[in-house]
């Protein structure tokens, strides 16, 4: 089992570097920043955590920034996005910025991708949110066509563009492991269509449900002769019973949450994991 660290990076709590390097010190084989570009003040949308939406989601640094902070201060833990709402993002611009941050961190890009729960928040950024999970697989496929050849193009419905040229390209070749987010009815679909990974977060549903979906990409990928794509518990327990159970199950990494603190109760929240897990990470 690999483990992954993941943060809010914000303006009140310890920088995106400094949070790559602690967990690099620690041993970590990754670290992970969700996004959120603005939080509407008035909204409908529930929190998917329950209770009230913590300020941690309208004070997050820009995704792309804190990544390559990130990479700059570390020199062999992974950085990744957990995840990118590239419903909200230009798909030619974003696979510009995936790719950047690829050959600047020397290939250690995860691109974790999802289409978003805050409805408001889509529609300020011009989505439908009845058409996210379409516009989803399109701007991926777009931005895949972007990384892999040397004239792209991309026709589809939502998204459509003529030959362009754009550089750099990733060193990850094809490209960076596209890791889809969610936990829905049609998770396993998407992730067979156009992901290279499944990025559930089992903390937001029953435990059932989680194993369900897990059964459903087993037997899908058996139907299509393909290997189990790389799974990653995102936001997972720090409890060995439960990872025993994940890894069992196919699980590859654990990502475990950490608080959005400066560094001196940050290295706590480090050692209670450690702590709890009960083994070194290296």
């Amino acid at each position: 089992m690999r483990y992954g660290a993941a943060v809010f990076a914000t303006d009140y709590s310890v920088s995106p570097g400094r949070f790559a390097e602690m967990a690099e010190e620690r041993g970590y084989e990754s670290v992970f920043f969700p996004e959120h570009t603005h939080i509407p003040a008035s909204r409908d949308t529930p929190y998917p955590g329950g209770a009230d939406l913590p300020e941690q989601y309208w004070h997050t640094h820009d995704l792309f920034v804190a990544l390559t902070a990130a990479a700059a201060a570390t020199k062999h833990v992974k950085i990744g996005s957990g995840i990118c709402l590239v419903t909200e993002r230009d798909p030619i611009v974003t696979a510009k910025e995936v790719a950047s941050v690829d050959v600047l961190s020397g290939g250690r890009f995860i691109f974790g991708v999802g289409a978003g729960w805050n409805l408001e928040e889509l529609r300020n950024h011009g989505t439908d949110p009845s058409s996210r999970f379409r516009l989803m697989r399109e701007r991926v496929e777009a931005m895949k066509a972007i990384w892999t050849d040397d004239e792209a193009e991309y026709h589809g419905k939502l998204v459509d563009f003529d030959p362009i040229w754009s550089w750099p390209k990733p060193v990850q070749r094809p490209h960076p492991p596209v890791i889809i987010g969610g936990m829905g009815p049609r998770v396993v679909e998407r992730v067979m269509a156009y992901g290279d990974g499944w990025f559930p977060q089992p903390g937001r549903a029953p435990h059932e449900e989680f194993m369900k979906r897990l059964g459903e990409l087993r037997r899908a990928t058996d139907e299509a002769g393909r290997e189990l794509p790389e799974m990653s518990a995102f936001g997972a327990k720090p409890d060995p019973a439960v990872i025993d159970e994940y890894a069992a199950a196919g699980v590859t990494r654990t990502v475990f949450w950490l608080p959005s603190v400066q560094e001196d109760e940050l290295s706590g929240s480090f050692d209670k994991i450690a702590e709890r897990i009960g083994e070194p990470l290296r």
